[in-house]
Order: C-alpha cells, then structure tokens, then sequence
C-alpha cells in the first residue's frame, strides 16, 4: 500500500511541475528548463540570439560559429528530492556546419519496494535520460539560419522501461535593429519500446513560434513566445476544471474562477524580459501563464507563474542564477555555468 501511495503522488506531482496537459504524452521530462536563463525567461525561449548554448537545446538553430569549443553545464535540485540536469558541448567542423552533442537527465530518487501486501522487499530508482545531436548552419548571408536535434531516449522507472526517438528543427531569422524571430517543431518523434507490450504512447510534439526585440536606446530586450500551435485546447477539459479521480468518485478541481476564450489563449504565451546595463551582466525576468493557472492557490496565488533570474560573467566563466516560483510551496533554484574551452587553455 505504502509502494502504491508513493507511486500516486509521484505521478501526480510530474504531471503539474511540468507544466504538460496530465496524462497526454510520456517523456514529459524533454520539456523541463535545462538552464537558468531558460528559467529566468518562463522556462523556454526559441529566439533569443545572445550567443548561448544553453539556448540551442530549445532551438537548434540558434547553434552558431560563436559557440565553437564551448560548454555548459546545469543543475537543478528539485522538488521531493529530484533532480536533473543538462550538459553539452559545441564544435565547428569548416564547411559542415556546427555540431553540439548534450545530454540531460532526471533522476527521480531512491523509493521504498513493498509487495500487495505491506511488507518491504528493498528499494527502487527511477531516471530518464535524452542523448541530444545538434547540427546547424547558417544561410543567406547570414540572416538565417536553421538546426536539427536528434533525441535518443530512455526511461527506466522500476523495473519497466522504455525507448523512444524524436527530432528537433529550428528555423531563426535574424533581423535589424535587435529583431529576431524562430520557428520550432519540437519531440517530433516516437515512443519505439513502451513500458509494457503493446501500450504505445505519444511523445510531448510542442510546434513553437518567438520573436525577440532589443530596444535600440535603451538596455532593454523582451521576448514573446507562443507554444503548441498544434494544440489550441491546453485546459484539462473543455469546462476548464481540472480532474481526477479517486477510487470510483470523480472529483472536480474548481478555482472558482470561469475559464474564458482569452485564458485559454494566454496559455500559450510565455514573456521574457531582460535588463542589460553594462557587457557581462543580465537581470532578467519571466512570466509563464499556463503555469500559473494550473499551479497557484486561487486564495494566494502570489508569484506563481513568475520568474526572474542573474546573468554574469567573471573572467572567462559565465554564471547564472534563476529562481522559478511553481506553489506556493516552493520555488526552483537553476544553476548553470557556461565556457569557451579555448580560452580557458590559452597562454597568458
């Protein structure tokens, strides 16, 4: 009994932090924020062009020449003692293009094992994983360019587990005056081994659209993407009410609050903003409303849904911090560490 309310609350936990319609895909963990600044930006940005490989796991094409003998690393501790992870390295090879390899992962603890009947029998783990191989490359002079991810996956959870294949492509067109725009087709792909024989089930497909905008006169930049262009509907249900059920009764989940034609339409919108006061140093923020109204206590909803984070760079390492508040529980803490391998190794 102890194993299965354990399990319960597993599920159900994954289901609402990751910010995906509950029980409509698997591998929900490819649309967990993989660095701090994501983070600090609502959690995804496909357009940003500041030269950062964190950004090139949301879109490919944002993979540039720049980022050549580069590394990131992020950690993020969880909630419920989970956590995962994300690293990756980028390389130039003359004519072909840029590559980058990554990998992020999830790790979701150590749980008590316990047969029908109560007694303990040991422990279990649960973790899943994504090999990440991205090519890009630049097209007409410059002003466009496009990218390709190609996702191995894998996921263990207890004894059951499971394989699965999807591709990532990116279109950015950069702009004058501090415009850019992308398009992204995101976990293209499918599950190719289920957890159980026969019981296929469908990958998180989020089809994506952004622009960024830097203020010619000021230190300012702001972003606006719209996710799942291929899903109008992202409430639980057509009333809007969350549910779920419990042993034979269904319960409703009600905020107490009509779900209107403009929430749902703002669901897909995630706003970024940064500060920009001098080279090496970002403040940024970030507003996620499909978070907040699947996450927040309508009687203190507070910050839910809100983000903010710091970018800086000392010496040749550049550090960011976010915070994401998810409940009014608790929020995330994002770390994450970005290099160019090259300068790190050069002779003074």
């Amino acid at each position: 009994m102890y194993r299965i309310n354990v399990i319960l609350f597993f599920m159900l936990v994954l289901n609402q932090l990751f910010g995906q319609l509950g029980g409509t895909s698997t591998f929900s963990f490819l649309e967990l924020t993989n660095s701090a600044r994501l983070a600090a930006l609502g959690g995804k940005n496909i357009s940003n062009p500041d030269k950062d490989l964190s950004f090139v796991h949301d879109n490919p094409a944002l993979l540039d020449s720049a980022m050549s003998n580069h590394l990131v690393l992020n950690y993020v501790n969880y909630f419920a003692g989970i956590n995962f992870g994300y690293v990756s390295y980028a390389r130039k090879f003359n004519k072909a293009g840029m590559f980058a390899v990554g990998l992020n992962y999830i790790n979701y603890g150590t749980f008590i094992k316990a047969d029908p009947t109560g007694q303990i029998t040991g422990q279990f783990s649960a973790f899943e994983l994504a090999l990440n191989l991205f090519w890009s490359k630049v097209l007409i002079d410059s002003t466009l360019s496009v990218g390709v991810n190609l996702k191995p996956i894998y996921s263990q959870l207890e004894t059951y587990n499971s394989f699965g294949l999807a591709v990532d492509a990116g279109l950015t067109y950069y702009g004058q005056k501090g415009f850019s725009a992308a398009f992204v087709i995101r976990n293209l792909g499918l599950q190719i081994k289920p957890y159980t024989p026969g019981n296929y089930e469908k990958i998180p497909l989020n089809i994506q659209l952004g622009i960024t905008q830097k203020l010619e006169h000021a230190p300012f930049r702001f972003s606006v993407l719209y996710q799942y262009l291929n899903k109008w509907e992202l409430r639980y249900d057509k009333s809007g009410n969350p549910s779920y059920s419990s042993g034979n009764q269904s319960n409703n989940i009600s905020n107490n609050e009509p779900i209107t034609l403009i929430d749902n339409f703002f669901r897909h919108f995630i706003f970024g903003a940064e500060f920009l006061p001098a080279k090496g140093f970002n403040v940024l923020l970030g507003y996620n409303h499909q978070r907040r109204k699947e996450m927040m206590v309508p009687t203190r909803p507070l910050l839910v849904g809100f983000s903010w984070g710091v970018f800086i760079r000392i010496s040749k390492i550049k550090l960011s911090y976010s915070q994401a508040f998810y409940h009014i529980a608790g929020a995330s803490n994002h770390f994450s560490l970005n290099m160019n391998m090259g300068d790190m190794y050069k002779k003074k």
